[in-house]
């Protein structure tokens, strides 16, 4: 269900959701949730389920009761859009719990932060704690640990013959980790492992460590 990880002398758990729990901080990280998705491209006749719009609220009930944090911290592009009818359900989750929520703005997260403060969830560009820094974008900064999201990184895998499967990753670096998107109906963009990087994939309820086979040279990614 999880794997842990230490970084800069502190624990950290990963969880088959794509969430990150920071022990020490008793912190959970999440990225790109990007709710209002679903709805926004229902309504313009796209045929998406509409459970996909409860699968986001019930993972993020279900990664909540595992770890129990004193605080979430979303990595920005916590809703894709403008409000729509998936503002109100989010408010009825906010509510049904106790964790501190910080949102850290992604380029997607254009509601006014009045409407979060409303709900008691803080908003800020970027977060530093110790030598950690928290963005949506990847970001090198001299001296910390980044932790960002936006690139929606998944590893594609080979097998025997002309088989293949692309899956979800925590993709790190000896100076960031990049976390897989958590929401439902994101997309993902391909990563090639670089030089130095470690690969965690998402498969089913596990988190599995990729063997990296072939190093390349390193590249910075956008998205």
């Amino acid at each position: 269900m999880t794997h842990p990880i230490h970084l800069h002398d502190q624990s950290f758990q990963m969880h088959f959701s794509g969430a990150l729990f920071w022990v020490e901080k008793s912190m959970l990280l999440i990225s790109d949730v990007h709710l209002g998705k679903v709805s926004h491209f229902r309504k313009y006749g796209a045929a998406v389920p509409l459970n996909a719009v409860q699968q986001n609220f019930d993972t993020l009930s279900t990664v909540v009761d595992c770890f129990k944090p004193r605080t979430i911290t979303f990595m920005g592009d916590l809703f894709h859009s403008s409000i729509n009818s998936e503002w109100l359900l989010f408010e009825k989750w906010v509510h049904s719990i106790t964790s501190k929520i910080i949102l850290v703005s992604g380029n997607h997260d254009i509601i006014s932060p009045l409407k979060y403060e409303d709900i008691n969830i803080k908003v800020t560009s970027e977060l530093v704690l110790d030598t950690f820094l928290l963005t949506h974008h990847p970001e090198e900064r001299n001296g910390f640990f980044n932790f960002s999201g936006h690139i929606h990184p998944a590893i594609k895998l080979s097998g025997l013959g002309r088989q293949s499967v692309k899956l979800p990753c925590f993709y790190k670096t000896d100076a960031q980790m990049i976390l897989p998107a958590f929401g439902e109906f994101t997309g993902s963009h391909t990563l090639e492992p670089c030089e130095g990087c470690e690969v965690f994939a998402l498969l089913g309820d596990a988190v599995l460590p990729v063997p990296i086979k072939e190093v390349k040279k390193k590249r910075y990614y956008r998205k």
